[in-house]
């Protein structure tokens, strides 16, 4: 039986150094959801947008909300165009923009590693049976827009039940 033992060169030694270096860092880069804060825009009388709080916030994600004078005019100061508009705004610490009933599974994969290029996730208009819009079994599937700077987009998820939410 051989019991020797071959010490490591130097170099693989550096390579391991800078790979435990380098999966620390981006670890404690990438946030926890304890610590986003979902800044919410939505008129003062909207119930549905209470509703999608509510799930944001079940689902770890904290919540302040704002009731600002003209919510259209703060839409599009951040860039959300009339095509993704719905009826409430999330706005992460970073900028990045959740617009409308958006599940909180897709705004916690989009924070894992945002797209480069990307503004935020949308749910444009309200779909029946989105969270926050839940009445009884109704259910209209819908897509999860990925919103990019320069004004284009593409589907970043199709919800095609209310177990895909």
């Amino acid at each position: 039986m051989n019991t020797s033992y071959r010490q490591p060169s130097t170099a693989a030694l550096l390579a391991f150094l800078f790979c435990v270096m380098a999966a620390y860092s981006a670890r404690s880069a990438a946030q926890s959801l304890d610590d986003i804060t979902l800044n919410v825009y939505k008129e003062e009388t909207c119930g549905c947008c209470v509703g999608w709080i509510a799930h944001a916030d079940d689902h770890g994600f904290e919540s302040t909300i704002f009731h600002p004078k003209d919510l259209y005019a703060v839409k599009e100061e951040l860039g959300i165009l009339p095509k993704w508009q719905s009826c409430h705004t999330a706005v992460t610490k970073e900028g990045y923009l959740f617009e409308g009933h958006i599940p909180a599974k897709y705004i916690s994969q989009f924070l894992a590693a945002p797209p480069q290029g990307a503004l935020g996730l949308a749910v444009p208009g309200m779909p029946m049976g989105s969270p926050g819009m839940e009445i009884g079994d109704r259910f209209n599937a819908y897509d999860v827009i990925l919103m990019k700077k320069g004004g284009s987009s593409e589907v970043y998820a199709s919800i095609k039940s209310k177990a895909d939410q």
